[in-house]
């Protein structure tokens, strides 16, 4: 497959000169984003608000250079997510918009509208054929997702505690996922409690929206019901003494082809493009109620027409990257008995999977994983 072209910047600045958000203007104008016919067209912006009480999110001024572009180019845009499946302040549309808000995404502040994917209780989708799909036959996408003219990406890369990184497919394929196109994405796997490690904290079952957590009164300790557990795996991000891990040690694996399926589902059939910033990388999704320090310096915005090349090369820039002191990459590369994966993804959450995802998404079409990485503008070494 040929070289899909990925543009890339990095984040240094002139004192008077150019600030990030006329750096990233200036990135899209060369990268062909403007030859994209936007007139009239409904634009679907897809990012993500963060979870209240996280802050490596991306700030709403990157936001609203996407909306102006679009905007001056006769679109009519919209930022938009869909509501989670578990616990927190984006579960249905009125407190997702109050956090949204909170964080500084506001019509004020982005210049267009916000609308919430799949409505005000995560029911309001639509199941889309997934062509080519081995995992996934129908995807359940937000309808207002589904219902735009064009879709466009704008994705934080960080890290994250199943698929190793959130990057661009993560944004669209599980983002524009409905609470059902979510639970059927995480489906895959079923969680299980080592009594000897648990500490009967109960920190995972505030993170269960699904009763599959059930407390021993008796034994004082957690278990699982997996006549309810969906396997979503937000326990064993909660849990800090590993007693949570998964029966089917394929679940990170089929999550990755899923995200490609659903993926699929969303672009297929429509103009799109993909942007991604690599800054603040915390090692979990933003979907997390806090946020750690960052695991890998600031390293660029990338942006590209294929989804796959762009997570690409944000990950083969993260991996060529130095990890930071004190971040939890560093701390575990310097923990006792550390056993070294050569990847920083792994070596920060040591149950990931990440290579399913880009190898799935190549295979059903969505994009080619061979990149020319485009250097644009003037950089400080």
């Amino acid at each position: 497959m040929s070289a899909s072209k990925v543009f890339f910047t990095d984040f240094h600045t002139e004192a008077y000169g150019d600030g990030t958000p006329t750096k990233l203007r200036k990135l899209l104008a060369a990268s062909g984003f403007n030859d994209i016919d936007f007139e009239g067209k409904f634009v679907a912006i897809k990012i993500h608000f963060g979870e209240k009480g996280n802050l490596s999110f991306l700030r709403p001024n990157y936001a609203r250079v996407v909306v102006d572009m679009v905007k001056e180019r006769g679109g009519k845009p919209f930022l938009t997510d869909c509501n989670t499946m578990y616990p927190g302040f984006r579960k249905n549309a009125l407190e997702h918009l109050y956090c949204a808000w909170e964080n500084g995404f506001t019509p004020l502040t982005v210049g267009c509208p916000i609308i919430i994917g799949d409505g005000l209780k995560g029911t309001d989708d639509i199941a889309v054929p997934v062509e080519g799909g081995e995992y996934v036959k129908e995807a359940y996408i937000g309808r207002a997702v589904m219902d735009a003219d064009i879709i466009i990406s704008l994705t934080h890369f960080k890290g994250h505690e199943e698929t190793g990184f959130g990057g661009a497919l993560k944004n669209i394929g599980m983002g524009c996922g409905s609470r059902a196109g979510k639970k059927d994405q995480h489906s895959s796997g079923k969680a299980l409690i080592n009594a000897e490690l648990c500490r009967a904290c109960r920190k995972c079952r505030k993170e269960c929206a699904n009763g599959g957590l059930v407390f021993d009164d008796e034994a004082k300790k957690m278990t699982v019901d997996h006549n309810n557990c969906v396997g979503c795996g937000r326990c064993l991000g909660a849990c800090n003494f590993d007693a949570i891990y998964f029966q089917d040690f394929n679940a990170n694996t089929l999550l990755c082809r899923k995200i490609a399926e659903y993926s699929k589902a969303v672009l297929n059939g429509r103009p799109s493009f993909h942007i991604s910033l690599v800054i603040d990388v915390s090692p979990n999704c933003d979907c997390h109620a806090e946020n750690d320090v960052p695991i890998l310096p600031d390293l660029g915005m990338f942006v590209s027409s294929d989804p796959v090349a762009l997570d690409q090369a944000c990950a083969d820039a993260c991996l060529a990257a130095e990890p930071l002191p004190g971040g939890q990459l560093y701390r575990n590369i310097h923990s006792e008995g550390f056993v070294d994966h050569h990847d920083h993804f792994k070596n920060s959450n040591p149950n990931i999977e990440w290579k399913a995802c880009l190898e799935h998404a190549e295979k059903i079409g969505l994009g080619s994983r061979n990149y020319e990485l485009v250097k644009f503008g003037r950089f400080t070494d």
